[in-house]
């Protein structure tokens, strides 16, 4: 796997093609999750072949957004298909690269630690001190699209999303389930 040339290849990618339109599923969106990753993955001991698999995915697992927003997750799968093999990614190693991007579809359904693992830094965000900046640009997102109308209707949408949500890992759990607690009970207090 030459994994620095297909990291090296799918930023300039998205940089390149990524709409300007999403506010959050942007290439700072794809380096958030890949810097919470390598943390959870060190924390969770995984290393290796299966580290360069995890990273690999978390780079490809929002690339479907170059194409369509809906489904994108499957599309993310397609372009891996499409471009990995010129890296000597194997078709079993692409297996798995595509098990983690579809178990980031919400709702989350990992069934591996690799996959619990992408899905715990994809949403890393929700338990951190950078949980309403980030979540602005969601809500930004969301209103560009339609798909949310007022603030208020994004705090109803957020407090459901958060009290369905759970992290996975351990890790993730001790990291910041406890911060994403305190982000949940504030958004409660801000629906009329």
């Amino acid at each position: 796997m030459e994994f620095e040339k297909v990291k090296k290849f799918i930023l300039a990618k998205l940089r390149k093609e990524l709409p300007r339109s999403l506010t959050y599923h942007s290439l700072g969106h794809i380096k958030d999750v890949y810097k919470a990753a390598q943390k959870l993955a060190k924390l969770e001991g995984v290393s290796g072949e299966e580290l360069t698999l995890l990273l690999t995915a978390v780079l490809f697992h929002d690339s479907g957004f170059l194409i369509q927003q809906k489904e994108h997750e499957r599309v993310g799968c397609d372009i891996a298909w499409k471009y990995l093999p010129e890296y000597g990614y194997s078709e079993k190693q692409i297996e798995v690269i595509c098990g983690m991007i579809m178990a980031t579809r919400i709702p989350q359904t990992p069934h591996n630690k690799l996959e619990q693992i992408i899905c715990d830094a994809d949403l890393d965000y929700l338990g951190r001190d950078d949980f309403f900046a980030i979540g602005n640009t969601l809500y930004d997102e969301l209103c560009m699209y339609g798909l949310i109308q007022t603030e208020n209707d994004w705090n109803k949408l957020q407090v459901r999303f958060l009290e369905g949500h759970h992290y996975f890992t351990d890790s993730a759990i001790k990291l910041r389930k406890e911060k994403k607690d305190s982000h949940l009970a504030y958004v409660r207090s801000k629906i009329v």
